[in-house]
């Protein structure tokens, strides 16, 4: 498909009172918009962002190119939106959206499929946003969209490396129930643990590596090749799986096309180092594997997994995370992201919180109620989980329906 934008068909099964329009060009007084409906479209703009621009490592290139050809709902469209400076002409950011069909009404979302943490553009600059030029642009944005019923964006961080994120400062963002954690490290490596994390995690650290040194030798190795990564990231599913079975919870890599998502991007990721897939031997032992996603200063770290069976009494996942955030330095990372998630671990480390925003409302009535209806399943779920007693319960009562299920 061409770089041009796409003019829309005319739908059918509009939502209520809408009627199909072209969106190739829509504009108001600070921006214009143009609808891409292909990677291959919009390609150039999007690796020169990427590398020129702000943006985070989950709009990179290549791991959205794998949720298009991996993930992609089959009723779902890529809306890839363009928006320009009206003045000038000159993009101001891509906004990577998808519309999918849900229980009778149309949907957008952000281009996550589940494997992105966070939903934020990519940024021709590190110009300043404000409220007002952010509302602008996404009044472009929409006015580019086709037809839906319900707007249903998640994760959205306040700032990517150090510039406000245009969605965060929208009139209708709130803040939702998802926090991001991360650590800030600079300095000398051999003493970033030292510096930066919480005495208490510095001491057991040390301890749990010694440990592990006297059990049989302990090594940091990294995928290099397609066969170490298939090795690794073999360990890796399997040790998630086997600890989410014990614990009777659901994880995402019981799903073999994100299994396959995760895998391909690793291999891909070795030509340009973008992915990189860790594990931690002890002896011939694998004993903990962390799956990690750079770009720009940052080193995200999206999956761990971890095997106690090993070695009794020692945290593998701390011990591989601390030693990461050695590494990181080493490679002269400025930020290490502990991903989205309250788990206590995080804390225990020294990492900060910050709690994302949330673009969730509806565009019709259709889409009003649907929101509301989830809405209502959202706050039902948050007090369940604020009810330690209830939560144990419900809790119990899935791992037994899991395993009925084999």
């Amino acid at each position: 498909m061409s770089g041009q934008a796409v003019e829309i068909a005319a739908m059918t099964d509009l939502p209520d009172g809408q009627v199909p329009r072209p969106a190739a060009i829509a504009a108001n007084d600070a921006y214009t918009a143009k609808l891409h409906t292909s990677l291959e479209a919009v390609r150039p703009l999007w690796l020169r962002l990427q590398a020129q621009g702000v943006c985070t490592g989950h709009q990179n290139y290549a791991w959205a190119e794998g949720i298009v050809a991996r993930l992609l709902p089959e009723n779902a469209e890529l809306l890839v939106v363009e928006v320009g400076d009206a003045a000038t002409g000159e993009p101001r950011m891509l906004v990577p959206l998808m519309r999918r069909r849900a229980f009778h009404h149309w949907v957008v979302e952000w281009l996550s499929c589940g494997v992105c943490d966070y939903s934020a553009p990519l940024l021709a600059d590190a110009s300043p946003w404000t409220p007002h030029s952010a509302q602008a642009a996404w009044a472009a944005v929409r006015s580019a969209l086709p037809p839906a019923d319900r707007v249903n964006i998640v994760g959205i961080p306040r700032q990517v490396h150090g510039v406000a994120n245009p969605l965060a400062l929208l009139a209708a963002a709130r803040d939702s129930n998802q926090t991001s954690f991360g650590i800030a490290i600079d300095g000398d490596p051999e003493t970033v643990l030292k510096r930066l994390c919480r005495p208490s995690f510095v001491k057991e650290f040390g301890k749990d590596w010694r440990r592990l040194e006297r059990v049989g030798g302990v090594e940091l190795v990294e995928a290099h090749a397609p066969a170490e990564v298939e090795r690794i990231f073999g360990e890796l599913v399997r040790m998630r799986l086997d600890r989410f079975r014990e614990l009777g919870r659901f994880d995402l890599l019981t799903q073999e096309k994100i299994v396959d998502f995760y895998r391909n991007a690793a291999v891909q990721g070795l030509v340009d180092g973008s992915v990189r897939l860790f594990g931690l031997l002890v002896g011939e032992a694998m004993i903990a594997v962390q799956y990690l996603l750079v770009h720009q200063g940052t080193v995200h770290a999206l999956l761990i997994a971890m095997d106690q069976s090993v070695v009794p009494n020692v945290s593998p996942g701390l011990v591989i995370m601390g030693r990461l955030i050695g590494w990181g330095r080493e490679q002269g990372f400025g930020y290490f992201d502990l991903s989205v998630g309250n788990q206590s671990y995080k804390e225990h480390m020294g990492a900060k919180g910050s709690v994302l925003v949330e673009l969730c409302h509806g565009l019709t009535m259709r889409g009003g109620v649907a929101n509301a209806v989830i809405e209502f399943r959202r706050r039902a779920e948050a007090f369940v989980r604020s009810n330690p007693r209830l939560l144990k319960a419900v809790q119990g009562t899935m791992r037994g329906l899991r395993r009925l299920r084999g």
